[in-house]
């Protein structure tokens, strides 16, 4: 796989620094029952690399000591980490809001035939990855049979009361781009899926995230390999808009890696760029316990701004969504 690295670190991207935190977004490991081409983790079945509990009990500290209200969590698929129920369970009984970033072919899979109705029980807010509601796109993009594991999915969640209207159990699809190209509107797209999975597939959710695909990992080596690199972050930066920068993720958010190092956002992570300025030593969340971060400079390279173009990009959709 190419490194993108090195294209992206000399930047001219806008100096931000980080809000109140509100957010703490932990990756509990790198495998996953998939291998998708748009990946920005590069997971797959064959990665080994984990959370352990004890990392999961610090996080636990940490959210209680910074007063964090929501823990996003990621993988790889992060239900696929052995410990992954027990920690749901105590940050839940903290009061916690928690987000579980679900593939939905994991609800197929053999030992996880009970896993939605433990999400439900917990009320585990899910953002599920759905790229299309075509089956030839979503098969060509994550592999044959997967747009048919994801339906199956999500009518066991609709079964549960996820979707539904009025219901408090969230369900949230997630769009990206099949290749080099910014994401549609998203209120359009929204509408668009809601009619095509309703109409033909009787399935419902509650939002649609639309969310452009970062230079970096696979996607990234991809358009190196392919030539496309330089024209797409082109015309990221093309469509750069300056008021988005009020609104990216890493303002309110830090990213948790399976060591418990911690990044200014998840992208970060996946290049190795530690919190903070340039130049900065890997820090340990261990160290963070009593700091507060509000004001502290946030890393920022050129893949940043896939966050910044046209409508915006976050982990929760467009910032711009009307």
């Amino acid at each position: 796989m190419r490194d993108t690295l090195p294209l992206l670190v000399k930047t001219d991207f806008p100096a931000i620094h980080r809000g109140p935190l509100e957010a703490l977004q932990a990756n509990l490991g790198y495998r996953c029952n998939q291998s998708c081409t748009h990946c920005h983790v590069a997971a797959g079945p064959q990665r080994t690399e984990e959370m352990r509990w004890e990392t999961m009990a610090l996080l636990l500290r940490y959210l209680t000591a910074r007063q964090i209200t929501t823990l996003d969590l990621t993988g790889g698929a992060p239900e696929l980490n052995p410990s992954f129920r027990r920690f749901v369970s105590d940050v839940r009984a903290l009061g916690i809001h928690v987000i579980d970033r679900c593939n939905l072919t994991i609800l197929s899979e053999t030992g996880q035939e009970d896993l939605a109705s433990f999400l439900a029980a917990h009320a585990v807010e899910i953002t599920a990855s759905l790229p299309c509601y075509l089956e030839e796109n979503v098969d060509r993009q994550r592999g044959k049979g997967v747009f048919e594991a994801s339906l199956a999915g999500l009518r066991q969640l609709n079964r549960l009361g996820y979707g539904q209207p009025g219901s408090p159990l969230v369900l949230n699809l997630v769009y990206n781009p099949l290749g080099p190209m910014l994401p549609p509107d998203q209120a359009g797209l929204e509408a668009a899926y809601r009619q095509a999975l309703l109409t033909r597939y009787g399935i419902v959710f509650t939002r649609l995230f639309a969310l452009a695909n970062m230079p970096i990992q696979r996607f990234g080596s991809q358009l190196i390999t392919k030539g496309q690199f330089a024209d797409y972050l082109n015309l990221l930066k093309g469509a750069h808009r300056e008021e988005n920068l009020d609104g990216v993720m890493c303002r309110s958010l830090i990213s948790v890696d399976w060591r418990g190092y911690v990044y200014d956002c998840d992208f970060n992570q996946m290049l190795g760029l530690p919190l903070g300025t340039n130049g900065a030593a890997s820090i340990h969340l261990s160290a963070l316990l009593e700091q507060d971060l509000i004001g502290t400079r946030i890393r920022v390279a050129d893949h940043c701004y896939g966050c910044t173009a046209g409508q915006g990009s976050s982990c929760g959709g467009a910032l711009d969504p009307a």
